[in-house]
């Protein structure tokens, strides 16, 4: 039964047809279609920069006008036809799509919840992209108690005496970037300078601490609110929605102009205090490194409704949902929002300093651990990444670099050098960004000169080394000056090997083997199983040849040895890889570094960056 009728020109009517084959039904009705009418649905959805083609789901499709059957031709993967129509005549459309998919692109339904991205369930009414577009859930008998969460306006308009499940949009594209969750969960919200920010936790057990992760969640907005706006700004939404689906497994965000779609493990959520622990106590717990986890997850997603979906890419001024959209700023984007997450964590006083430090230094592992950071720049790993970064093979390591982890290196770079010149911070090179683009499309000249009039100088050749090349980064020397310790300490084993490994029912096997490392020199490749390491001078029938089901076991046996022999297993044969034990590899620690001498004349105050 639908619970609206259609006053807008494009209006969809989304029901939920069959929870247990995960079917969605929709009917899509135009009020004035043209003679000719084309439909299509997105390839892609903003912020997930990968074809995922998404009319792959989508099945069963009937139009109708004058109440009798129209023929429709599909003319490309994603596209569709409709001719010898009478535009003064409404068109209906009906089709049905298969969701269960759990991540936070896509859509899922089954008997505990419904969640949607309009961009997999609606499609586009060519030529219609900017009119007024609306969105009815229907009622059904299982979903009688779920409630609606939506960044979309509700419509004011009443059926039969009561309100609807209908939401507003003034086009498209503020549908597309308007995800759904129809379902029974946690709920809860807080004010932020007046503007309502509302909660939705699904699939969460008993043990959720709800009233923590509103305190901790209303600690990041006002934060960043303040970052962006200062102390008496509003921000550039009415209202907000995050949408958490807590899982077995899963980790994800997905950024949208007035909510989020996050996913995390259950047992990363905030537990509420064990039996006898008073409610005063419980505020002062430590977080667990899951919960850091999921506050960065939501401080990231957060920050991004500024920095891309307000100040965004030039290519990204206008959305092409049929293809990719390539731009050389992920970087900047990703990787500034990388840098600033969980700074906003230490300046919401989420976390501590030492944290911080842990938290940067995993990230320059990151990079330093990875060979593809001597091939690819960071410009062009945002260009290539429909290509490259979202489509992962045994290769990508050694032939990519991430614009998250070195985009964020950039970010901290700038800052330290900005900050050690004494003119400005990043932070106020990125609110100097935001009003000169005027919180809408940017080019990284907008970037270069809003450095140069708030650092009193060119930033160019920065930009070029570490953003245009492939130059080693100088994080040792500028970290040093502002009172930060680089501590070289042994990597784990997989780092030194060169290996990245699966241990699982008893089997060990190989995920990427690194360039230039010990295990690539020695043969090994990705998709080895690593059955056994045979020491110096032990025959085959020798019981010194020793089988390994985990990595921790090869240093067991063969670590004082200089070489030694790892046995694999490829395409159904054994092979042995002659193998060197590697000098030891390091990764970094940072520390605050210890006050024996004073900073160099011109550093700022010792880790003053992490607060202000």
């Amino acid at each position: 039964m639908a619970t609206s009728t259609a006053q807008e020109a494009v209006h969809y009517d989304i029901s939920l047809h069959d929870l247990n084959a995960h079917l969605f039904k929709v009917r899509l009705q135009i009020a004035q279609p043209a003679a000719q009418q084309t439909l299509s649905l997105p390839v892609w959805i903003p912020g997930s920069y990968l074809v995922r083609e998404f009319s792959q789901q989508l099945q069963g499709m009937a139009v109708s006008q004058h109440g009798r059957a129209v023929a429709v031709e599909q003319t490309a993967k994603n596209r569709w036809q409709v001719v010898g129509l009478d535009p003064a005549a409404p068109l209906t459309v009906e089709y049905q799509v298969y969701a269960f998919d759990p991540s936070v692109r896509t859509a899922y339904l089954d008997q505990t919840r419904a969640f949607f991205n309009p961009t997999s369930l609606c499609l586009r009414v060519w030529g219609q992209d900017q009119a007024p577009h609306s969105v009815s859930l229907l009622e059904h008998p299982a979903a009688a108690l779920w409630t609606v969460y939506t960044g979309l306006t509700p419509s004011p308009r009443k059926y039969k005496g009561r309100a609807t499940n209908t939401y507003l949009a003034q086009n498209y594209d503020e549908l597309a970037d308007s995800p759904f969750t129809w379902a029974e969960g946690w709920s809860g919200q807080y004010q932020v300078r007046g503007t309502t920010h509302q909660w939705i936790v699904t699939g969460a057990d008993a043990g959720l601490d709800g009233e923590r992760l509103l305190r901790d969640a209303k600690a990041i907005c006002e934060t960043q609110i303040a970052f962006w706006h200062g102390e008496k700004g509003d921000p550039p939404f009415g209202r907000y929605v995050f949408m958490l689906h807590a899982s077995a497994e899963g980790y994800g965000g997905l950024e949208h102009r007035n909510s989020t779609a996050l996913i995390c493990q259950r047992a990363d959520q905030p537990r509420l205090p064990a039996a006898g622990e008073t409610p005063a106590a419980k505020f002062e717990l430590k977080p667990s490194d899951g919960y850091t986890t999921l506050l960065g997850l939501i401080s990231h997603e957060y920050f991004h409704t500024w920095n891309v979906k307000r100040l965004r890419p030039h290519e990204f001024a206008r959305y092409d949902y049929d293809r990719e959209n390539h731009t050389e700023l992920l970087w900047f984007f990703e990787g500034f929002t990388s840098y600033y997450d969980d700074l906003m964590l230490r300046r919401a006083g989420l976390i501590t300093a030492e944290t911080h430090l842990a938290l940067l230094a995993k990230t320059i592992n990151q990079v330093l651990q990875t060979p593809g950071r001597q091939v690819q720049t960071v410009a062009q790993a945002s260009f290539e990444a429909w290509t490259k970064y979202y489509r992962v093979q045994e290769n990508t390591p050694n032939a990519t670099v991430s614009y998250y982890t070195k985009g964020a290196l950039v970010a901290l770079l700038l800052d330290l050098t900005l900050r050690l010149e004494g003119h400005c911070t990043l932070d106020d090179v990125m609110r100097a960004l935001y009003l000169r683009c005027k919180g809408g499309p940017m080019r990284e000249t907008d970037l270069a000169a809003v450095l140069k009039k708030c650092g009193k100088r060119d930033y160019r050749p920065e930009l070029n080394a570490w953003v245009h090349s492939t130059q080693a980064l100088p994080l040792e020397t500028l970290l040093q000056a502002h009172g930060v310790a680089w501590v070289n300490k042994p990597a784990p084993l997989a780092q030194q090997l060169g290996l990245r490994v699966a241990e699982a029912g008893g089997s060990l096997v190989l995920k990427n083997v690194l360039r230039g490392s010990a295990a690539e020199a020695a043969g090994m490749a990705a998709g080895d199983e690593w059955l056994a390491v045979q020491t110096p001078g032990a025959s085959e029938a020798d019981e010194n040849i020793w089988r390994v089901r985990k990595l921790d076991e090869v240093a067991l046996y063969a670590k004082h040895h200089s070489t030694f022999t790892a046995w694999v297993a490829r395409d159904g044969r054994v092979l042995r890889c002659p193998m060197r034990w590697p000098e030891t590899f390091h990764a970094v620690e940072l520390r605050p570094a210890p006050q024996s001498g004073p900073l160099p004349a011109a550093a700022p105050a010792t880790l003053n960056w992490l607060n202000s």
